[in-house]
């Protein structure tokens, strides 16, 4: 008898010690088995918001799509972590998501597994009773013109009547895509509790103003109950083209000068600017560059009149910057000076120049093609192209 109560003991202790106390993303099955030994060292709780964090960080706190995939990317996520590491990461996650969760406040979501094996159950909050979504979009926020800066969007379930359906408790996943003559510009997710759901605030700096066609956008917005899932489209929406999401200009260093690769070094003194060699010079004194007569400023000035009156070819030409790329990169109306309306200069001076560079500082104001106007001081850095000044680098001073 004790050698059989000895034997019970010892198994026991053998079953205590093979339960694992964090996550094992081997595959699939040992994160499930894994999972399920943590959860079944807590108390009913502690069980419960154990749930509630893996499904923030499942739903929110990895990039994949389809339910297979993101339970992969948890996987990773979480791999090695034990329960309070897992439930310290759902917190950062919901926070950054401004999701209305914390591990440590009562249970909030309902009924949560990550796995999805589990069926409705009477006391499912998720199992919310509607008959369609509605979606209320208005513009917030101002740009200092009067014009929006954002869109909020505001989801709400309702009955066959149209009218609000009451709940509360649920962890409903709503999800926001935004589209523009049907290309996909961005996604975002959030918790649904309730139906006094705040929505997403959609800001106009998020979306890319070069994938905008005609400064509309579409969305459609979507929320998972236990049952079905329900979508709903608005198509349309005007957009604030002066708040979209522009690329800033490339910062170059303003005194930067591209050397010529065949330049000669003279070794005596190597911190002396280079003088281009000619590889079918019969003399051993090489030629010196020739001079540019006109003062640097004088091209800069060019520069700017050309983009005011949207000659771009011209300012162009007077430039030899690698940053501006192509003329169709240094004219595109959206990201490039084909965007100008107008330039107003009220300084330029040159800073300094030799033979080979200058550095020229110009100090206007910009006015694009929908009335924005931005002051600007900028510095310019040429080099000598033949004789003639080049704007080769620029960059915006604060």
């Amino acid at each position: 008898m004790k050698k059989f109560s000895f034997l019970l003991v010892l198994s026991l202790l053998l079953f205590t010690a093979c339960r694992k106390d964090h996550v094992d993303a081997t595959n699939t099955k040992t994160l499930q088995s894994s999972i399920n030994d943590m959860t079944s060292s807590l108390s009913t709780i502690k069980q419960i918001k154990f749930s509630e964090a893996l499904y923030i960080l499942k739903t929110f706190g990895v990039d994949a799509e389809g339910d297979v995939e993101e339970l992969k990317a948890l996987g990773k996520l979480i791999d090695g972590k034990k329960v309070p590491e897992i439930l310290t990461l759902a917190d950062q996650v919901a926070q950054k998501n401004g999701i209305e969760w914390a591990s440590t406040s009562p249970p909030s979501l309902g009924e949560m597994n990550i796995f999805g094996d589990d069926k409705a159950k009477e006391t499912d909050a998720n199992d919310v009773k509607a008959n369609s979504l509605s979606i209320v979009t208005r513009p917030t926020g101002d740009d200092g013109n009067g014009a929006p800066t954002s869109i909020q969007i505001v989801p709400r379930l309702v009955d066959a009547a149209g009218n609000p359906v009451s709940f509360t408790g649920a962890g409903l996943e709503a999800t926001l895509e935004v589209f523009s003559n049907g290309v996909k510009l961005s996604t975002a997710k959030n918790l649904m509790q309730d139906n006094n759901f705040k929505g997403f605030n959609l800001k106009f700096s998020s979306i890319p103003a070069a994938k905008v066609v005609d400064n509309k956008i579409d969305i459609t917005v979507s929320v998972k109950t236990t049952a079905k899932t329900f979508k709903m489209s608005k198509i349309g929406l005007d957009v604030n083209p002066s708040a979209l999401k522009v690329p800033a200009p490339p910062k170059t260093d303003s005194t930067s000068v591209t050397q010529d690769p065949s330049a000669a070094i003279d070794p005596n003194n190597p911190a002396a600017t280079p003088t281009p060699t000619d590889p079918n010079a019969t003399t051993t004194t090489p030629a010196g560059p020739k001079q540019p007569a006109a003062d640097p400023k004088n091209t800069v000035s060019k520069f700017l009149s050309s983009v005011s009156s949207q000659n771009l070819k011209a300012a162009y030409d007077n430039s030899s910057n690698p940053s501006w790329g192509s003329y169709e990169s240094f004219s595109n109306p959206t990201s490039g000076f084909g965007s100008v309306k107008n330039v107003s200069v009220k300084n330029i001076t040159t800073n300094a120049t030799n033979s080979s560079g200058a550095s020229v500082n110009a100090t206007y104001d910009v006015t694009d093609k929908n009335g924005k106007t931005t002051s600007l001081k900028v510095t310019f850095g040429l080099k000598n192209v033949n004789g003639d000044w080049k704007i080769s680098s620029y960059k915006i001073n604060p």
